[in-house]
């Protein structure tokens, strides 16, 4: 009797949880891991939150880690694609790339193979695009930034030109470093995402 009521329990607790349409994997860095801010504070929540809101039947996975590069992402992405199957991934990714001064053409070519990748799997792609402070010298900073329109357009995917416009450089929405944006940024971040992620849902 006892195992019969186990089984009905467990067979209820099933059918509760959500089944998803799909699933939006986000790859990222810093930014979108949310460094230095509190649980459920980070853009990335906050997007979980509207889809919730609007209806949108999709599981959000945020597989972002603090320090990555698009060459770690790289070797991430196909591991976590056969796990989570997803419908769309979102690449925020390249920052730290500029931040070492690594080859732009090296940034390119692991942007690009993250998207054939994640296309190969019957995934939607959004790029989000990323720029330099002016201290990294005008050529590198302008070669950096145009990796990203470049491979957009080489690729035809989605991009967000300048994915911390409106908060990059602003001393009120930038932790005390100087590079993280901090709480009150992360609604600007989405709103910066959102636009162009919503056809793509």
């Amino acid at each position: 009797m006892r195992v019969l009521l186990l089984v009905r329990c467990l067979l209820l607790l099933m059918l509760a949880q959500p089944a998803f349409a799909g699933t939006l994997l986000v790859v990222g860095d810093s930014i979108s891991a949310g460094f230095g801010l509190d649980t459920q504070q980070g853009w990335v929540d906050l997007l979980d939150e509207r889809l919730k809101q609007q209806d949108i039947d999709l599981e959000v996975v945020n597989a972002s880690i603090s320090g990555d590069t698009s060459s770690g992402g790289l070797a991430r992405l196909p591991a976590l694609l056969a796990e989570h199957q997803p419908s769309l991934v979102i690449i925020e990714l390249g920052g730290n790339d500029g931040l070492r001064g690594q080859p732009t053409e090296q940034l390119q070519q692991n942007l690009a193979a993250m998207i054939t990748g994640a296309r190969k799997q019957g995934a939607r792609v959004l790029l989000l695009g990323m720029q330099l402070p002016p201290n990294y010298g005008a050529r590198y900073t302008s070669a950096f930034a145009q990796v990203f329109s470049d491979v957009a357009s080489t690729e035809k995917v989605a991009l967000v030109g300048f994915f911390l416009e409106g908060v990059g450089g602003q001393p009120a929405l930038m932790q005390a470093d100087g590079i993280h944006p901090n709480a009150k940024a992360q609604p600007q971040l989405l709103e910066n995402v959102w636009p162009t992620l919503k056809p793509l849902l």
